[in-house]
């Protein structure tokens, strides 16, 4: 398990101070989601800050959501053209690689 490594990060004009095992990928999440608070906040201006950060975690939640599926489908396609090959391979009495 690595070390964990203390990172401030700022995310709509408030600052953190986050423990992390990987500071490059932290900081990139923090900046993702301070421009989807930004995003949100430009969106519903006046709105209160609950408001614009419940509205901004349901977007990041929706992203994740169409990432995963994406992944999910690329799996089902690539599960089938691997079936597909070991099939072409055993009709022509090549050996195929073990699964």
């Amino acid at each position: 398990m690595s070390e964990k490594k203390k990172l401030k990060v700022k995310i709509f004009d408030k600052e953190f101070s986050l423990l992390v095992e990987n500071e490059e990928i932290a900081a990139d999440l923090a900046k993702y989601v301070n421009k989807i608070m930004d995003d949100t906040s430009e969106e519903l201006k006046g709105q209160p800050t609950e408001t614009i950060a419940i509205i901004a975690a349901l977007n990041i939640a929706y992203d994740l959501s169409m990432e995963k599926n994406k992944f999910k489908e690329f799996s089902i396609q690539a599960t089938d053209r691997i079936k597909k090959v070991k099939l072409l391979l055993d009709q022509s009495g090549i050996e195929s690689i073990p699964s």
